[in-house]
């Protein structure tokens, strides 16, 4: 079997990421050897690879759903926004350099192409089979011509497309008909149906629709997937949606001890790799929330600073609402706040950033004995370290290096009191490492909450994965989607007018 299949959205947020990683985990089990591949990346939410390599982290999300080691290969072209109009980019796990969107799209990203389609026949001459993401729509017309994550990298590869629909969001059949209607008969000719994804009540209520969806376009229906709560793990990005308000979903169970313990974390603007706060998150008893309001620091027992794109931006933001007199606050009573990555840089006492803002010398908050010098150079490392007597796993992406002056050790950075800063993302991942942490945060913080024994993150992160397998085992038709990922789409699928503009 030397198997693909594409699965796109007709629109951003349809739940490509999560599908993908659920037919790569109902594959595995099935004893198919199984990769995932995005051709391109739009992300401030990313990973480092064993090789040192930077990916987006929804493809090591489904790496692990396929049981492999995520690689560059698996994402050769990240995006990384660093405002409205420009991003950095990363060719195969490296960055490249700063370009904005109108050069990007208008010839840089077309030279890609190779790049990708080789990266994929590497995956493809070592796996029985490779699933890959799609990226927004495949129907955006004005982007067609320089193409690598859609219908691009379909054609190229002869792919079969699986273009999957948000029902939750409503529209879903006009969202369908119209995505096939507005590509190219060469392009059609790739699209076999369609997934719904997110139903909720009586799958036989949607069937008549189905059946007239059919009829219009000659494509099926290859599923319809109930909605779940959380089974978002992992996003691509915090940069489209507001995360002000947000409530990360806990596990459904009580706090082992007589408290709860409410985390509030800092909705910096560009944040990145926000997903370091999900291991608090499913604790037993930790409530996490998005914030953006000096106020709503005053009753958290933990305040983080997160990790973001634009270091000095993030401090602009934090002083004109408020927040940095909040944080201070907070230091000078002996209150709980951790720094992660950028989070720690703006929380030293001066950053020299001529890389990222080129804003030169600026002050930070002055919280932390840290001095912050951004290099052109990025690092990108998988360090192994110890901190309150546990073990401890991370990943660094940063340009800024930091001169820690004083304080005590903690992991690359150090602790005063009980301001804690690091550049180590994934950190609180590592069990033992978290419950430690928690339990010194809750003492600081006079609340009697215990962390739970045995939470195990990455057992979490495992049985979400087989729950996603499981949507796709009991609710999508599996036998034709084998027969599309082994053999390609059916010949003879008609053509739905008008089609792309010329």
């Amino acid at each position: 079997m030397n198997g693909g299949l594409l699965v796109a959205g007709t629109t951003s947020d349809a739940g490509k990421s999560v599908v993908t990683a659920g037919i790569c985990r109902w594959l595995v089990r099935q004893g198919v050897k199984v990769a995932p591949f995005k051709a391109q990346n739009m992300s401030l939410n990313s990973f480092v690879t064993r090789e040192g390599a930077e990916i987006g982290r929804a493809q090591a999300m489904q790496a692990q759903a396929c049981r492999v080691e995520p690689t560059a290969l698996m994402n050769p072209v990240l995006l990384k926004p660093g405002g409205e109009r420009s991003s950095q980019v990363v060719l195969l796990g490296r960055p490249v350099g700063e370009m904005s969107a109108r050069g990007y799209h208008g010839g840089r990203q077309e030279r890609l192409l190779g790049t990708v389609l080789d990266s994929l026949a590497e995956l493809r001459g070592a796996y029985d089979a490779v699933i890959c993401e799609g990226a927004g729509s495949p129907a955006e017309i004005n982007l067609r011509r320089t193409d690598i994550v859609n219908m691009g990298i379909a054609r190229g590869a002869g792919l079969p497309v699986l273009i999957v629909g948000d029902i939750d969001r409503g529209g879903v059949f006009a969202s369908f008909f119209g995505t096939v209607a507005l590509l190219s008969p060469e392009d059609q000719a790739l699209v076999p149906g369609f997934l719904v994804n997110k139903f909720r009540g009586d799958v036989s209520l949607l069937e008549p629709g189905l059946d007239m969806l059919h009829g219009l376009t000659g494509r099926r229906t290859y599923g319809v997937l109930p909605f779940r709560h959380g089974l978002g793990i992992d996003e691509e990005d915090g940069l489209r949606v507001s995360l002000r308000g947000t409530v990360r979903e806990s596990v459904v169970a009580p706090p082992v001890g007589e408290d709860v313990l409410r985390v509030a974390v800092c909705a910096v603007p560009l944040m990145s790799n926000f997903t370091d706060v999900d291991a608090l998150a499913a604790e037993p008893g930790v409530v996490v929330r998005f914030v953006d309001r000096p106020e709503e620091l005053a009753d958290a027992d933990l305040v983080i600073v997160p990790g973001t794109r634009g270091t000095v931006r993030a401090l602009e933001w934090l002083r004109e609402r408020g927040l940095a007199e909040g944080l201070a606050r907070r230091v000078a009573e002996g209150r709980p706040v951790l720094g992660v990555c950028g989070g720690f840089q703006l929380l030293g006492e001066h950053i020299e950033d001529d890389v990222e803002s080129r804003a030169g010398h600026v002050d930070g908050l002055g919280l932390l004995p840290v001095r912050v010098r951004f290099a052109r150079e990025k690092t990108l490392t998988r360090p192994v370290g110890e901190a309150l007597g546990e073990r401890v796993e991370g990943y660094e992406i940063h340009h800024g290096v930091a001169e820690v002056l004083g304080g005590a050790p903690f992991l690359d950075g150090c602790r005063v009191g009980q301001t804690w800063g690091t550049h180590w993302h994934g950190s609180l991942e590592s069990d033992g490492f978290r419950r430690a942490f928690l339990r010194e945060v809750a003492a600081a913080a006079g609340r009697r909450f215990t962390p739970a024994p045995d939470t195990s993150f990455a057992a979490l992160r495992e049985e979400q994965l087989d729950r996603l397998g499981d949507l796709i085992e009991q609710h999508a038709d599996t036998d034709a989607l084998w027969r599309l990922i082994e053999s390609g789409a059916p010949p003879g699928l008609p053509f739905v007018p008008p089609g792309a503009p010329a």
